[in-house]
């Protein structure tokens, strides 16, 4: 009988200690007026109330440590790069945050954790932080995790199939090299600079995938990726180059197709606009541009060397190659882009030097003897052939 009444006075003590906290919890929610943005701290907007009974303990923590939650971690606003892994732990997350300075105490950071019940929110990712953020920016950021980012670089002068295979050795989540080919030779995107390719021209995006540095999520779409390029292209050329190449009555599918032989053909950069103005005097002359990078660009892909760009190549396999891109086999320039030129290489037949230049020759160094007539270009060849 004592026994039970012994039970009975402690089950009235938690029930008496229950209704008193309950009562008190209550009190202040009606009273207390609640915070819009969520924070712990006390502020002239009022501050959140515990959810629960359970919540009082860590509320009224966290209440005591309002300065030190108001506090960051130090001033220096310098961005650091934290990542969290799969499967990481809120403890764990912690303790690093620590280390690295972004926290000034990873027990509180934890109990701000287990207050707002977001642990199990905490996300794998790369995130920006700073000192300067406090407790709850940080928790708030570690949320919402970024996508894992790479820097993708297309260098001037490759062909759609080199840019494919470059970005299928990088390991891209979404990235299929088949699917991305097929996207650039169907070339179904709506750009300023496609709306005057001819109609008989091949609709490839081939000459417009801008040569440039460019940071990706890894799982970057192929369809996100070329309109990045395309952007790109419509942003870095200017207005400027756009009006010189329509005064030469030009139109600018005409002049990326003349840069990107330009690109393939020039080592050192100011020769560019000499060897631009090499073709374009032939042009005016209609004389066959007989670039040796239009006829490897034909070739295409030869298995035993593992080249796009076929060297050496004999005379007899430049003029043998039955294409029309071929320019020693067809007058003017070819139907389309044989790469993807560099800005300059397009300045260049923006602005190409003022000669009477109708031949080069590469002296074996990366600079070229230019001629104006066969003689002194066969003079060239005996001169520098090797």
């Amino acid at each position: 009988m004592r026994k039970l009444r012994t039970i009975l006075a402690m089950l009235l003590l938690v029930a008496s200690v229950l209704f008193v906290c309950s009562v008190l919890a209550y009190i202040y929610n009606v009273l207390t007026p609640k915070a819009d943005d969520g924070s712990l701290l006390v502020t002239n907007k009022g501050v959140p109330t515990p959810a629960s009974v359970e919540d009082m303990a860590l509320y009224l923590y966290l209440q005591q440590r309002q300065a030190e939650l108001a506090q960051p971690a130090g001033a220096d606003a310098t961005p650091v790069n934290f990542t969290i892994t799969p499967g990481e732990l809120p403890t764990d997350v912690a303790t690093r945050l620590q280390k690295q300075g972004l926290i000034k105490s990873s027990e509180l950071f934890i109990n701000v954790v287990k207050y707002k019940k977001v642990g199990t929110r905490i996300q794998a990712g790369e995130y920006i932080l700073r000192r300067t953020m406090t407790v709850e920016e940080i928790v708030e950021a570690l949320q919402h995790g970024l996508a894992k980012m790479i820097t993708i670089t297309v260098r001037p002068g490759w062909r759609a199939e080199e840019v494919a295979d470059y970005l299928a050795t990088l390991g891209l989540k979404n990235f299929n090299k088949d699917q991305f080919l097929k996207l650039v030779r169907e070339g179904k995107f709506d750009y300023a600079a496609l709306k005057d390719r001819p109609k008989s021209a091949s609709p490839s995006l081939e000459g417009f995938l801008f040569p440039e540095s460019y940071n990706v999520p890894y799982d970057i779409a192929s369809d996100a990726l070329l309109t990045m390029m395309l952007n790109t292209f419509e942003q870095r050329v200017s207005a400027k180059t756009r009006q010189q190449i329509a005064a030469q009555k030009w139109t600018l599918y005409e002049a990326v197709a003349l840069a990107a032989i330009v690109e393939r053909e020039a080592v050192v950069a100011n020769e560019r606009p000499i060897i631009a103005s090499v073709f374009l005097n032939r042009i005016k002359k209609k004389m066959m541009l007989q670039s040796d990078s239009t006829a490897q660009y034909a070739i295409g892909y030869v298995a035993a060397t593992k080249q796009w760009w076929k060297s050496p190549v004999t005379l007899e396999e430049l003029a043998g190659v039955n294409s029309p891109y071929n320019t020693y086999r067809n007058v003017g320039l070819p139907p389309g882009p044989i790469c993807n030129p560099s800005l300059a290489s397009l300045t260049a037949v923006a602005e190409p030097a003022q000669t009477e230049y109708l031949f080069f020759y590469a002296k074996g160094d990366g600079t070229h003897a230019f001629a104006k007539t066969y003689e002194e270009h066969q003079q060239n060849q005996l001169k520098y052939q090797k």
